[in-house]
């Protein structure tokens, strides 16, 4: 097994101040000191950053070089997998551990994206896509093809979109590293406004995620570490399942890919969604949150608003879902999302949560998916030791 030991966390929003490289290095050395490790004993760097020319900084691996002189010379290296790059960094890493080729590892999310303008960020994100049918498809056009998709199926759902805007704003206010610590109410988020104007029907500006710089790391360590350590969150299983990339080959609804991920790492785990006290989801768009309850089995098919009515989903209820504020109103900083998410469900677990914490929690999902569903990973995490 696997043990998450320390993590560090930049707050997320528009960092003005804060390069690329510095905030590689203020998560880094967060995550080093919570977790007592010093960076001598640091076995390998393994980076999550998409990119996609939202920098110029193609080759961003041994800026990590920077967090400690004593990390020179140690093998680093850049994962990228879309809006999943963070969770890629973290399974590598994990990965190394397993082999035996590393016993501590050092995670770091990164993305730098507000110094752009909103489309030439978007133009960016695009590339994460099948650029044969989707090149100039922007991603909040894509979500509206599987809101649309839903729509037609099952009905209008702009209201159940709300309430999961609502709620994700709700539980932002909670989190102090939050990019929009500001509840919305159900209305505001469901009228099409000034202030909430349609962004891809049906999709309006409060079902988009936000543009984010920010950076998340975490410590990995190995079980014979886990004497030398102060607290520990074991890794219980994950799961990674790549689909087909071009959209117009899936069945949008069916959400196989999220579904075979989260169900494999159930299996692994051996446990059922019943199990669960929390989870961390990927609400790039409030859609893809409300697709991913049906993956997870909390609602068949068509009745993922039923979760919502019901308040199971919320705080307070059997299974609250991104009460960090979620990418909605946390923010979501491409490379950063899966090693933030994994850092959050890790609180979770060891009732380290401070104001977002769900009293009981033991266990944990995280879901980070890249594009259109298409790099789906899903972790299921354990407190051991706090």
């Amino acid at each position: 097994m696997v043990y998450i030991a320390g993590w560090g966390h930049t707050k997320f929003g528009k960092l003005t101040d804060m390069s690329l490289e510095d905030m590689i290095t203020a998560a880094g050395r967060e995550a080093l000191t919570d977790a007592g490790i010093g960076a001598e004993a640091v076995d390998g760097v393994w980076i999550g950053h998409f990119n996609g020319g939202l920098v110029p900084d193609g080759f961003p691996a041994s800026l990590a070089m920077s967090i400690d002189p004593a990390l020179r010379y140690k093998p680093a290296t850049r994962l990228e997998n879309a809006c999943a790059s963070g969770s890629a960094a973290v399974f590598a890493a994990r990965q190394a551990i397993l082999s035996g080729e590393a016993r501590v590892a050092l995670v770091i999310g990164v993305e730098k994206m507000t110094h752009l303008p909103t489309a030439e960020v978007a133009a960016a994100l695009g590339h994460a896509a099948y650029q044969k049918e989707e090149a100039g498809l922007s991603f909040p056009g894509v979500f509206a093809m599987f809101a649309q998709a839903y729509f037609n199926r099952y009905g209008d759902q702009s209201q159940a979109l709300a309430r999961i805007a609502a709620k994700n704003h709700g539980n932002s206010v909670n989190n102090p590293l939050a990019q929009l610590q500001k509840p919305f109410d159900e209305d505001f988020c469901a009228e099409v406004s000034d202030r909430n104007p349609m962004i891809a029907t049906p999709l309006k500006k409060t079902d988009c995620s936000l543009v984010s710089d920010g950076a998340a790391a975490l410590v990995l360590v190995a079980e014979d570490l886990l004497g030398d350590v102060a607290k520990a969150v074991r890794m219980r299983a994950v799961a990674q399942v790549n689909d087909i990339l071009p959209m117009s080959r899936r069945d949008l609804l069916a959400f196989e890919g999220p579904r075979k991920a989260i169900h494999a790492a159930y299996a692994r785990a051996g446990i059922s969604v019943g199990d669960l006290d929390v989870a961390e989801v990927h609400d790039c768009f409030t859609i893809a949150e409300l697709l991913i309850y049906e993956a997870m089995g909390l609602a068949a098919h068509g009745h993922a608003a039923d979760v919502l009515d019901g308040g199971v989903v919320h705080r307070g209820g059997r299974l609250p879902v991104n009460l960090s504020g979620g990418l909605k109103a946390k923010g979501h900083p491409v490379g950063a999302t899966g090693v933030s998410m994994h850092t959050l469900v890790a609180r979770q677990v060891i009732g380290q949560a401070d104001a977002m914490q769900h009293p009981g929690a033991e266990l944990g999902l995280v879901f980070n998916m890249g594009g259109s569903g298409v790099a789906n990973y899903a972790s299921i995490l354990e407190g051991v030791k706090a």
